[in-house]
């Protein structure tokens, strides 16, 4: 199985929408009320097009086949699609800010094959190679065990709340080189 990765385009912007949704309802069961699944779907989880703007999201894919999706981010939101954003995005300053790891989903057919490690790694690089020295993520539970097993570490555990009154838990994560 060989994993490769190239930058997502707004022509991928439907096959990403379907694979966030299959990715959140199902890998989340074990973490998430369906409840808090649907309204995540609604609400927070989409493709965030800043980052599809700013050549910094990816796919993954095996046999030409998408599988997984991730980007980093040079601008100060840490998570959620477009639907999810209300304000300006500026940008990070990489001499004392962290990039942004952002918008992680793998195809629940696909989970745990190393997509996930393969796209961080992609998006680190790239983070790197434009000066930044530390990163910095919002996970939801799912992701948790991946990350840390990446080197990122807990420093705060926050509910974000959603219009229809449910709320998701997420858990800023850091890293520094």
């Amino acid at each position: 199985m060989t994993i490769t990765t190239r930058l997502a385009t707004f022509n991928d912007i439907p096959v990403l929408q379907q694979l966030i949704e299959l990715s959140v309802r199902g890998l989340s069961t074990d973490y998430n009320t369906p409840n808090q699944i649907e309204s995540a779907i609604k609400y927070i989880f989409g493709v965030d097009t800043q980052l599809l703007i700013d050549g910094t999201y990816y796919v993954a894919e095996i046999d030409q086949t998408i599988v997984g999706c991730g980007g980093w981010s040079k601008r100060n939101t840490l998570y959620g699609g477009d639907q999810h954003k209300s304000v300006e995005d500026p940008l990070l300053n990489p001499e004392h800010d962290a990039a942004r790891i952002r918008a992680f989903f793998v195809h629940p057919d696909y989970a745990r094959r190393g997509i996930g490690r393969h796209i961080i790694s992609v998006c680190e690089n790239a983070a790197q190679s434009n000066g930044f020295k530390s990163f910095q993520l919002g996970a939801t539970l799912p992701g948790v065990p991946l990350y840390e097993a990446m080197g990122y570490h807990a420093v705060e555990h926050i509910t974000q709340p959603m219009p229809n009154g449910e709320i998701l838990p997420i858990v800023k994560m850091y890293k520094v080189l």
